[in-house]
């Protein structure tokens, strides 16, 4: 089999799995929550069972809404598979991989948020607006940390392409960089205020008042719904497998035989798994903070992201 259409099959492949295993990374984490705080849980395919009901129910638009509001929740679903198909999930021989690097992913995630953002707006209503304003001040917090975070992983494999990172990373001995240990911190505080979890927002409440991501979706129903609540759970899933595959790729297949496609699948979903539990055991005993002490959040991580490069330069 020529390189080319393994490559083609593992982009196919890794797409089907970015799509599934989003729902089921917000299925996971919600059941070991309500099993975490003594409730009963409706189960790991519940989401998948929300997205179908959607899909059926009829699309409510508000009279002023212009072609924004309809057009966003396909772009933003569209955008997130595409950044799924950039990020080395299950291997890194990808096609997008010589022409996408993570400068280019941090540019999708910014254009999805920017149309959610006009789409919040364009309704006309007050928490649609106020909405989009927070997720704007967030984003421009998150951006320079996210690039910060990530160059510094970058210094350390050479490159900025995701899959030459990967590589690097797994054919190195496992030892402890301050570097990248510091980029880890940062990523994960970048990665709980990009998916809207606590402190930063919590996804399971609609109290208007605290809402940063939940208040430009509000008026949307029926498939236009279904799209902005897959692809928010899909990208719960890829910034897990993003941080998964710049600090702990191992598992990650390679040039390999197609037949090792399903152990790395495998190897994905343990990882997953684990990541699932850590997202409940952070967040079970935290509540939000704030909207005042996000940008102090933000800014943490922007520091820590700072200090993994400068320790790069005067420690490696």
């Amino acid at each position: 089999m020529t390189t080319t259409l393994y490559s083609i099959i593992v982009e196919f492949v890794q797409i089907a799995v970015v799509l599934l295993a989003g729902p089921a990374l917000a299925g996971w984490v919600r059941m070991l929550k309500c099993r975490m705080q003594g409730r009963t849980s409706a189960g790991v395919l519940q989401p998948y069972r929300d997205i179908m009901k959607l899909f059926v129910k009829d699309v409510v638009l508000a009279e002023n809404a212009s072609w924004i509001f309809r057009f966003t929740p396909y772009l933003v679903f569209g955008a997130t598979v595409m950044a799924g198909a950039i990020i080395p999930v299950i291997s890194t021989v990808l096609p997008s991989a010589p022409a996408a690097d993570i400068i280019a992913l941090v540019a999708i995630f910014a254009m999805a948020r920017f149309f959610t953002a006009l789409a919040g707006m364009d309704a006309g209503t007050a928490f649609g607006g106020m909405g989009s304003s927070r997720e704007m001040t967030v984003a421009t917090l998150a951006e320079p940390a996210m690039l910060m975070s990530v160059f510094t992983v970058s210094l350390v494999s050479g490159s900025t392409s995701l899959s030459q990172m990967a590589q690097v990373v797994t054919t190195n001995p496992l030892m402890l960089r301050p570097s990248l240990a510091f980029a880890l911190l940062a990523f994960i505080l970048i990665a709980v205020a990009e998916t809207g979890r606590i402190p930063v927002d919590n996804p399971a409440t609609h109290l208007e008042l605290t809402m940063l991501h939940e208040a430009m979706t509000l008026e949307y129903s029926g498939r236009h719904l279904a799209l902005i609540e897959w692809a928010k759970m899909i990208k719960l899933f890829l910034y897990a497998a993003l941080g998964v595959a710049l600090f702990f790729p191992w598992g990650i297949a390679g040039a390999t035989p197609l037949w090792m496609l399903p152990a790395a699948v495998f190897y994905l979903a343990v990882k997953m798994a684990i990541v699932g539990a850590v997202i409940v055991l952070i967040e079970t005993p935290l509540a939000k903070m704030r909207i005042f002490r996000v940008t102090e959040f933000l800014g943490m991580a922007f520091l820590f992201a700072t200090i993994g490069m400068l320790s790069y330069f005067m420690l490696e």
